[in-house]
């Protein structure tokens, strides 16, 4: 069997996937994969995932120059959650600017934001964009 097949595809042939630090274990961002997606990522060892969105491929890192570098791929118990351990080029997974994109934290007053931007966005898309 295809361990593709082992995948419990939702009923649109996705399956969430979560991308963390490889060293430090924190949760970076959490996105979606088709088939191909997931396939070409450990074909290419690096994070591409399924952008609903725009209805097309997206290899994280095209735009911003912050590729995620494949070293794990792990499947939860009911094979319907995905776990990329990477590491993140650049220190900057989120398109925000910042290392991850779980910045907001519940205080009595609603969500804060509890990180700094590290790089501004317009910065980082305008300095790939022509690559």
């Amino acid at each position: 069997m295809n361990w593709l097949d082992e995948i419990n595809w939702n009923a649109d042939g996705l399956v969430p996937a979560i991308a963390q630090d490889y060293q430090t274990g924190r949760v970076l961002m959490m996105a979606w994969m088709n088939r191909e997606s997931l396939a070409l990522t450990v074909q290419e060892q690096r994070a591409i995932y399924w952008s609903r969105s725009r209805g097309k491929l997206w290899r994280k890192g095209e735009e911003s120059g912050h590729v995620q570098k494949l070293h794990e791929l792990r499947l939860d118990c009911d094979a319907d959650v995905i776990i990329l351990m990477v590491e993140q080029l650049g220190g900057i997974a989120c398109h925000t600017g910042r290392q991850s994109c779980f910045y907001r934290v519940l205080g009595q007053d609603g969500w804060q934001t509890v990180e700094p931007v590290l790089k501004d966005p317009h910065a980082i898309y305008a300095e790939h964009k022509h690559e």
